[in-house]
């Protein structure tokens, strides 16, 4: 008993926290560094487990700001897309400008500490991996469990580095040395989405249907990820459609759906709120304590995502593009999928025409209240005239849950990185090129009619005299919300294809997936380059700025990576020819 509490502790500490557990398992931090006996036990083993774990979180880099390697990618899965700006001033955090601006180089320290945060990642479960061999006292059963688990957090840093470099290494537990730092230094010379792949399927060949630890995965999320490596192999750079790994997908994701195991949410809004983590739309959640007394186990990655008003006070990052607010326009209830950006949702007189609910949970607009807190206005942003009016609204935990006592505390809501709607609209895709049209209208519908239960809309609220003060309005919306079904038979693909797609953006928006979207679907340069026209209207930062096709859909290699990959004089590592 002692010893299970003790990785539950240890398990707490990252955030991985279960119901019933209370604030002093906060306070302790897993064990950096084992000794050779301890690996041998299973408490060493489950240890280093944890400290895997923790790589989830992004606070795996000693000395080092965590959203520098936050698994939410709001810098560089947000920030570079149509969805996000940078946000609060022009000369904080400039290594984000450059990213705003495509402007990718190998010394970026946010390139250089994702790169870091994500191999440490992979040592840590190899280290699981690899010291399993050894280990006593510990039985066959759960050996094969802890080493499906390392498998699973494997192919998750390895399926995030691919998202970020064209051609990174992955370091298996065939050649990791624990002893050996050298082991790690492997070539960067071949495809590694087969590896991943392998990763995902063996531990979903092992994982139970279901955890009693909360933040541990399942068959269902190994599933979920395997699928999710297939489909971002179902295009091609130039946009052409993988039917084979599609159709390894569909089958994946039909099993999914077909089990039953989850469904959506009645209520959009509850899939980031606090007081609704873990529900029935959750696959797989990168968990967080809602308070705590060192900050370690709090949602620090996005702590520079805060509106720069009280309770939080900084820091006025990550806001929201005027070209995604205007994509939430909606003509008898359907998005406007080809003229969205021809004119804009205002913000300095109070904008009437129809919208979509969704544009509300996602954004922080003047006017609208803003997830409990008070009356959004302008006082939320740092700098008006440098990133304009809208700010990011997802992540922030609610007042009823909002943390105190720290800087980790500015956020304690999970981040749910694999959830239904993500099967579903991912499934949808899969149908579209595949024929099956109808099925994919189906499917789209599906996301649609729970965005139009009006128990989740944004109710309308008055400015009391105080700040800070409000008052609801009994049963009336905040906007005029107008969304519908697609109740018109699909019978044109490209049209189908723009519709799925359109849809993934309005459920998905600023949960940091936009830009590697757009990279898998092969389609980054045409709509960024589009976007960057029209969005420099507004921000007059983004002038002359462009994305460049066939180079810009990745990040380089860090210079740093390929400095300590020397072995034998040469460097193991090969930097993108692009760069």
């Amino acid at each position: 008993m002692k010893r299970i509490k003790t990785i539950i502790s240890v398990f707490a500490s990252l955030g991985f926290l279960a119901l019933g557990c209370n604030d002093e398992f906060l306070t302790r931090e897993p064990q950096g560094q084992f000794s050779t006996n301890s690996l041998n036990s299973e408490e060493g083993i489950e240890g280093i487990l944890i400290g895997a774990y923790k790589m989830l979180n992004g606070l795996g880099l000693d000395g080092q700001a965590p959203w520098n390697n936050d698994v939410q990618n709001w810098v560089f899965g947000g920030i570079p897309s149509d969805d996000a700006l940078k946000g609060t001033d022009a000369g904080d955090q400039p290594e984000q400008s450059f990213i705003e601006a495509y402007d990718f180089q190998s010394f970026n320290g946010h390139i250089t500490n994702k790169w870091r945060g994500l191999y440490k990642g992979v040592a840590r479960t190899n280290d699981v991996i690899t010291s399993l061999e050894n280990a006593e006292s510990i039985s066959e059963d759960r050996k094969i469990q802890i080493n499906a688990e390392a498998r699973f957090l494997r192919g998750f840093f390895h399926f995030e580095a691919r998202k970020m470099w064209r051609m990174p290494p992955y370091i298996g537990d065939d050649v990791y040395d624990i002893n050996d730092v050298e082991s790690t230094k492997v070539p960067n010379d071949r495809e590694i989405w087969p590896l991943i792949e392998a990763d995902f399927a063996a531990a979903a060949d092992v994982l139970p249907d279901s955890q009693t630890d909360l933040g541990r995965p399942t068959r269902w999320a190994a599933l979920a990820f395997l699928a999710k490596a297939k489909m971002y192999q179902g295009w091609s750079s130039d946009g052409a459609a993988n039917i084979s790994k599609l159709q390894e997908a569909k089958a994946i994701l039909d099993e999914i759906v077909n089990s039953g195991q989850f469904m959506l949410v009645d209520d959009f809004e509850e899939n980031f709120l606090v007081a609704t983590r873990n529900n029935a739309e959750s696959i797989f959640e990168i968990q967080y304590a809602i308070s705590s007394s060192n900050d370690q186990a709090s949602n620090q990655g996005i702590g520079l995502a805060h509106p720069y008003t009280d309770p939080w006070g900084c820091c006025g990052f990550y806001q929201v593009s005027q070209n995604l607010v205007n994509a939430y326009k909606t003509e008898n209830g359907l998005p406007q999928l080809d003229n969205f950006d021809a004119n804009d949702v205002t913000w300095e007189t109070e904008y009437t025409g129809p919208l979509d609910p969704r544009l509300d949970h996602t954004v922080g607009r003047p006017g609208i209240l803003y997830k409990g807190f008070k009356i959004y206005q302008t006082d939320f942003v740092r700098d008006l005239s440098y990133a304009g009016p809208y700010f990011s609204k997802k992540h922030v935990a609610e007042p009823e849950a909002f943390g105190v006592g720290g800087w980790g505390n500015l956020s304690a809501n999970n981040y749910r990185i694999m959830r239904y709607s993500m099967i579903l609209l991912w499934l949808a895709e899969a149908e579209v090129e595949l024929g099956n049209l109808e099925r994919a209208r189906e499917l789209v519908n599906q996301i649609r009619s729970r965005a139009a239960n009006p128990v989740g809309f944004v109710p309308k609220a008055i400015q009391g005299a105080d700040r800070n003060d409000y008052t609801i309005v009994e049963g009336e919306a905040a906007a005029n919300y107008d969304i519908a079904t697609y109740d018109t038979p699909w019978t044109d693909q490209d049209m189908a294809r723009k519709a799925v797609r359109f849809e993934s953006r309005l459920e998905f928006a600023m949960e940091g997936h936009r830009f590697f979207d757009l990279q898998r679907w092969g389609v980054a340069a045409e709509v960024l380059n589009a976007y960057l026209a029209s969005e420099s209207e507004h921000r007059t930062y983004l002038e002359g700025k462009s994305f460049t096709a066939n180079k810009n859909e990745y990040y380089p290699i860090p210079i740093e990576a390929i400095d300590r990959s020397y072995l034998n004089g040469e460097p193991t590592l090969t930097q993108d020819p692009a760069y």
